[in-house]
C-alpha cells in the first residue's frame, strides 16, 4: 500500500442502494467525502470500469477501494469463479486508482477456494501490489444455534492475512466490541467499514452512533495511533422516504466521522459539507 499523509473517509455506493454508483458519486462529491468505494454489482455500471473512471473525472472524486462481488447475491457477478472474481477486483482497483479491495471470507460450501484461501489472498496481493484487506463477518444466527457459513472462518483475527477490514455492523452481528477487534486486528488493520449495530441477528448497517458499538471511541483510538487507511461510510438507507432523508443519514455520517476521528493537536477539518432537510432545504454545515 502506498504511504498516506492521513485517513481518508470515503462513502461506500451500497450507502445509496437502490440508487445507483453515479448517485453515490454524487452525493459523496455534493456532501464533502474524501472519496468512495465502489460495491462491484450494486448496479450494472459498477462493472463498468470505463464508466466509473467517467464519474471518476467528471465529479474529480477519487475511488478509494472496490468492494469484491463476494456477497452472496453477487455469485455471478463477473463470473463463479471466486478466484477470478478477486483478479478483476485487483485490476479494476489498479486501473481506477484505489489500492484496497475489501474481500469477503468464502463460504463454507466453497470447499476449494475456503482451502487454499488465507495462502492464495497472500499470493494475490504479492502478484497485483494491491491490498487485499479480508473483512470481518460474523456466524449466522438462528434460534438455538449458530450456522458457520464461512471458511475457514468469519472472524480474520483467527488467519494469519497482512491486510483486514473492521466492519461496525458485522461485529456487533457477531457480538463482538469494535475497540476490542480493532486491538486484535493491530498493524494489519487497513480499511473500516464505519456504521453500527445493536447487537441483533440482522447485520442493521446504522448510521454511526445510533447503535450499541463504541464507534466514537474506536476513531478515537485510531486517530491516536495516526490510522492511515480508509474509514468508509457503509449504512443502510434503504428506508430512506425521501433522497433528502438519505442525503441526512450520510451527512450525520460523516459529521459523526469528522468529529471523532481527529488526530492529537489537530483541529477539526473545515471542509465545507451540506445538509438537505426532510423538507428538501439545502444548509450549510460548519464544524
Amino acid at each position: 500500500m502506498n504511504p498516506r499523509t492521513t485517513a481518508k473517509i470515503g462513502l461506500s455506493t451500497a450507502s445509496v442502494y437502490p440508487e445507483s454508483t453515479a448517485s453515490g458519486f454524487e452525493l459523496a462529491s455534493r456532501l464533502g467525502y474524501d472519496g468512495v468505494e465502489v460495491m462491484i454489482g450494486i448496479d450494472p455500471l459498477s462493472t463498468q470500469i470505463d464508466a466509473i473512471q467517467r464519474l471518476i473525472d467528471y465529479h474529480q472524486l477519487p475511488v478509494l477501494a472496490i468492494h469484491a462481488p463476494t456477497l452472496l447475491i453477487m455469485q455471478r457477478v463477473w463470473g463463479t469463479d471466486p478466484w477470478s472474481k478477486l483478479e478483476r477486483s485487483a485490476e479494476a482497483a489498479k486501473e481506477l486508482g484505489a489500492d484496497v479491495v475489501v474481500v469477503h471470507p468464502p463460504f463454507r460450501w466453497q470447499r476449494d477456494y475456503a482451502r487454499g484461501f488465507v495462502e492464495g489472498i497472500a499470493r494475490l496481493e504479492a502478484e497485483t501490489g494491491v491490498t487485499l484487506a479480508v473483512e470481518n463477518m460474523y456466524p449466522w444466527r438462528a434460534p438455538g444455534r449458530d450456522l458457520q457459513a464461512y471458511a475457514p472462518s468469519w472472524d480474520p483475527t483467527e488467519q494469519e492475512y497482512a491486510h483486514t477490514t473492521l466492519d461496525l455492523s458485522h461485529a456487533s452481528t457477531a457480538e463482538q466490541d469494535c475497540v476490542e477487534l480493532a486491538a486484535t486486528m493491530g498493524k494489519s488493520l487497513t480499511h473500516v467499514h464505519l456504521t453500527d449495530g445493536t447487537g441483533s441477528a440482522k447485520d442493521e448497517h446504522l448510521v454511526p452512533g445510533r447503535g450499541t458499538q463504541r464507534a466514537a471511541d474506536l476513531l478515537g483510538v485510531l486517530a491516536q495511533q495516526d490510522f492511515r487507511g480508509h474509514i468508509i461510510i457503509e449504512i443502510n438507507t434503504r428506508r430512506a422516504t425521501s433522497r433528502s432523508e438519505r442525503e441526512v443519514d450520510l451527512v450525520e455520517s460523516l459529521e459523526f466521522t469528522r468529529k471523532h476521528f481527529v488526530r492529537p493537536g489537530a483541529s477539526r477539518s473545515r471542509r465545507t459539507s451540506f445538509a438537505v432537510t426532510p423538507e428538501g432545504e439545502i444548509s450549510e454545515l460548519t464544524p
